[in-house]
């Protein structure tokens, strides 16, 4: 596919919000993302144009990132936390029972275009380890059952909801949001689980309040 005028008017859109131009970079890469399904040389043409910087210096940071991808994803980029504590708790099983279910290698694609499978670093919610994110949203406290159950649906074209967020849509819409183009759906689901407040839910049992800040000028 190609970038049409209508992709180039909204890569300017972007650039155009920020003081500095080239602060726009990684929206628009999603953007292309979004319309080609991957980081692809015209695109990082494109963008290094409305930019006016090299395509090298865009291919740097297209190649720094890892959610920049440099060959197709599939409808759904499934990513498996590894990292040590999801590890521990049971993301390696998961990430290895997916590749036997899904009959692929990591960063691979099965044949029908649906899954794309990859292990990932970690996704910051720890407390709800072992985590796996698909389009980048949360699907916590997995197994290894629970997993299988998400890519069949996924395959079988189910509605799926993340556990702390929306509707799940394609990997090129998730990143047209990534965009800066939304897509309504910020607000389905809760923003937060018990897990992460816990917490919060003790310091207000136990009456426990942060410590106030000093003034300026103030002095111990």
């Amino acid at each position: 596919m190609s970038l049409d005028q209508k992709t180039r008017d909204e890569l300017r859109e972007i650039a155009a919000r920020y003081p500095e131009a080239r602060s726009g970079l990684l929206p628009m890469l999603h953007l292309v993302q979004s319309v080609e399904g991957r980081v692809t040389p015209e695109g990082i043409e494109a963008c290094a144009e409305v930019l006016g910087i090299s395509a090298a210096e865009v291919n740097g940071v297209a190649t720094f990132y890892t959610m920049y991808k440099r060959k197709p994803v599939g409808d759904y980029h499934v990513g498996v936390c590894t990292n040590t504590l999801c590890a521990v708790m049971g993301g390696d099983l998961i990430f290895e029972r997916l590749k036997d279910h899904l009959e692929v290698g990591n960063d691979e694609t099965t044949e029908d275009g649906t899954i794309t499978l990859e292990h990932i670093e970690c996704n910051a919610a720890c407390d709800y380890a072992p985590v796996m994110m698909v389009n980048w949203e949360f699907m916590d406290n997995q197994t290894p059952e629970s997993a299988v159950q998400v890519v069949d649906d996924l395959r079988a074209g189910n509605e799926v909801h993340s556990t702390r967020g929306p509707r799940l849509c394609t990997w090129r819409e998730a990143e047209r949001v990534l965009a800066g183009f939304p897509d309504d759906r910020a607000d389905e689901g809760p923003a937060a689980g018990p897990a992460s407040l816990a917490g919060l839910r003790i310091a207000r049992e136990k009456g426990w309040t942060a410590p106030a800040g000093e003034s300026k000028g103030e002095s111990k």
